[in-house]
């Protein structure tokens, strides 16, 4: 008898999931550092600088937006989208307005509503900000090139 063998196509699927499996792991630990640099920098601001929380949870995640950047194309992820380094910046820090906004509602309504300290808040809305941030991510700038892409190179430089 002849073993049983997988379509090609159910490889490549296998294998694809073991890719994002392996970049979500990494992008993780990625935000995992970004975060430390965010929160770090947010203690600083509300605690020596009297700035209030949610103004210093919004120039803090600039922090986090850089050290996030730096890992995520250096160490996570193996495809690039764009060539345009300062377009993928800018598209990554795009998405991570919508993550910051995600990040600033759900601390503002778990301070205000359940009455949890800014820092347990932070740590709370750090889940839904990394569920958005690494799907947006993922789906719309670290996938491999596409052909049609190619052909708009005037675009992508």
């Amino acid at each position: 008898m002849e073993p049983l063998r997988l379509p090609e196509s159910s490889i490549g699927v296998v294998g694809n999931m073991r890719i994002v499996i392996q970049e979500a792991l990494g992008y993780a630990a990625a935000s995992t550092c970004a975060l430390m640099a965010d929160i770090t920098v947010l203690f600083i601001l509300v605690h020596y600088f009297s700035w209030g929380y949610l103004g210093a949870a919004t120039a803090s995640f600039s922090a986090g937006l850089l050290v996030g950047y730096a890992l995520s194309v250096t160490l996570v992820f193996k495809y690039r989208r764009l060539r345009n380094r300062r377009l993928e910046f800018a598209s990554f820090a795009a998405i991570g307005a919508g993550g910051l906004a995600i990040n600033a509602a759900a601390i503002s309504l778990a301070v205000k509503y359940l009455g949890l300290h800014y820092l347990i808040a932070k740590c709370g809305a750090a889940g839904f900000t990394f569920a958005w941030n690494f799907l947006a991510r993922r789906q719309l700038l670290f996938v491999q090139r596409r052909p049609v892409e190619d052909n708009l190179r005037g675009f992508y430089r």
